[in-house]
């Protein structure tokens, strides 16, 4: 499966970089984390939320569509 990747904030800082493409064989979004903190090793220490296709999914979730963002938290104001 090709999955694009997009990076914000904290975690863009981490990756250094703002999007990637994937090719990726698992089917859960937790699979897909896992691949990541494997490759980004700093990113297990940080806090975000994670959107597939525009809304937000829980890492159980499985992975149904191309676009994945990762989010770090937002302050409200």
């Amino acid at each position: 499966m090709h999955i694009n990747i997009k990076y914000f904030g904290q975690i863009a800082e981490v990756t250094e970089k703002e999007e990637e493409s994937l090719e990726f064989s698992g089917s859960l979004v937790s699979e897909l984390l896992e691949m990541l903190n494997e490759k980004y090793s700093e990113l297990k220490n940080k806090d975000f939320q994670v959107a597939q296709n525009q809304e937000l999914v829980s890492i159980e979730a499985e992975l149904t569509g191309d676009e994945i963002a990762l989010l770090p938290p937002f302050a409200g104001g």
